[in-house]
């Protein structure tokens, strides 16, 4: 792992970071690679940037721990893991143009295919260049996004498992809602999946790796687990919903931290922010956080709290794009450069990003993935690295921005 005083130095280059525990990511894969059968595969998703938590570390840590491939949604998402000494096999999803698949067959990726002129273009590409290119194909069983009907798809398999330059090594589909208390539609696209794997074993057609299952899938559908689970969310320590199944000690990757910048006085009447969303009754001790929504931290209306001290704050006023404003009337012992967490834990109370979800009025994956390339990442091994750098006296407790 990079020394964590050349990371802060290089890093940290503003009082607000993304903080990401690599020590605990690599526990979360292990615990999920023990809950699973003995024999299934643990495909890491990496796509959008890892979640938001740096693909190229949250990669190498999965790999290390029991997953044995990646995926991603764009081309250049596997460019930056190949040129970054990712040799393991990626699946790259969705659909490509054609003016893709030379650089696909280069990086020696596999294509997710569920259009038949994408097929062939594929193969007329492979062929040409005298390459054998790995293909999964889409199977849509109620998503109504990518892939070829199941019940229409045997004959799109059949030919494309025909064609010289392809080589048919999976089939895969996707859950439209697999992490609620109701699996019904869950249960009857595995259904749909099974009937089509029946129709292509009844004509002599198998594959290597079938694959339907999303971290809700994993947690809650085992017989829908067939050879591999795609999983994401999951070893960030964040559950798809509140009804899915728990795993002992799957614990949060990521924190989002700042510090104030300003703590200051303001008077009955006083207005804080655009808008005038806010107008203080009786006077009031406020602080302004160096982080808004061009950062990617929700744009909040008197909505929602931040952790102080280990106690909440609340937002008041208009966010903007780069400063946040919260009521530290209630905690008098705050100051200036004090820590201040926006997602994660502070003194046993914590932010998930379910709760920020809930304030902006979005789903979890928005929020993580909307964190900005301008929140510079924190790579750490949390208390290792503290006590690493402790004790080598590099630094004050109070200049270490990890917790």
């Amino acid at each position: 792992m990079t020394n964590i005083i050349s990371e802060l130095s290089n890093q940290l280059t503003r009082p607000a970071w993304f903080e990401v525990d690599l020590g605990c990511l690599s526990s979360n894969f292990r615990i999920i690679r023990e809950d699973a059968s003995a024999g299934l595969k643990i495909g890491s998703v990496v796509k959008d940037n890892g979640y938001g938590h740096g693909a190229i570390e949250v990669a190498k840590v999965a790999l290390a721990n029991g997953a044995e491939l990646l995926l991603v949604s764009n081309l250049d998402e596997a460019v930056e893991l190949r040129e970054n000494g990712i040799e393991a096999p990626i699946i790259l999803m969705g659909e490509r143009m054609e003016a893709e698949l030379p650089l696909c067959l280069e990086l020696d990726l596999t294509l997710a295919i569920g259009e038949m002129d994408t097929a062939k273009a594929a193969n007329r590409v492979a062929t040409s260049l005298g390459k054998l290119l790995s293909v999964h194909f889409k199977v849509d069983t109620g998503m109504g996004r990518y892939g070829a009907r199941w019940d229409r798809a045997l004959g799109m398999i059949q030919s494309i498992d025909t064609m010289a330059g392809l080589s048919l090594d999976g089939l895969f589909s996707h859950f439209s809602m697999s992490d609620e208390l109701d699996k019904s539609f869950a249960i009857e696209q595995t259904r749909r999946f099974r009937s089509l794997l029946n129709e292509m074993k009844k004509v002599g057609l198998k594959v290597k790796c079938r694959h339907l299952c999303n971290s809700g899938g994993f947690l809650d559908l085992p017989d829908a687990h067939f050879d591999m689970v795609r999983i994401g969310l999951l070893p960030l320590g964040i559950y798809p919903s509140k009804a899915c199944r728990r795993i002992s000690n799957i614990q949060p990757v990521g924190s989002v931290k700042t510090r104030l910048s300003v703590v200051k006085n303001i008077q009955d009447g006083d207005n804080v922010g655009y808008g005038l969303r806010y107008q203080a009754i009786g006077r009031r001790r406020i602080g302004v956080l160096p982080i808004g929504y061009g950062d990617g931290y929700p744009r909040l209306r008197n909505q929602g709290h931040v952790l102080v001290g280990g106690k909440r704050a609340p937002v008041i006023g208009a966010n903007s794009m780069d400063a946040t404003m919260v009521d530290l009337s209630a905690i008098p012992e705050a100051s200036a450069w004090d820590e201040v967490v926006l997602m994660g834990e502070q003194g046993g109370i914590e932010i998930t990003p379910h709760d920020l979800a809930v304030w902006k009025g979005t789903v979890s994956y928005e929020i993580i993935t909307a964190w900005r390339s301008r929140l510079p990442r924190i790579f750490i091994n949390a208390r290792e690295d503290k006590l690493k750098v402790l004790q080598q006296g590099h630094m004050k407790n109070s200049e270490i921005a990890i917790s």
